[in-house]
């Protein structure tokens, strides 16, 4: 049973740093974006492509709340059980 709880608080300090570092990712990006390509025609040898751009805003508030989790997840998952 210790074993279990060992691993158990392990995984809480590994999920904990993983928050961190999105939330510390989401407040220095504040946005990101990618490009997806269409195929609007083909028609035998001919095709028409489309690109359209997508940007994705990340809230800060956010952003903040995930580090906030992943903080308090490294200290439960550090405290001896």
């Amino acid at each position: 049973m210790r074993i279990i709880e060992r691993l158990v608080m392990r995984n809480l300090l590994y999920l904990g740093v993983f928050l961190v570092v999105i939330g510390l990712a989401g407040i220095a990006l504040n946005h990101f974006s990618y490009t997806e390509n269409d195929t609007v025609l083909k028609a035998g040898p001919l095709e028409v492509n489309a690109q359209e751009n997508h940007y994705i805003t990340v809230p800060l508030a956010g952003s903040i709340v995930v580090l906030i989790a992943g903080v308090v997840l490294i200290f439960v998952g550090r405290k001896p059980a």
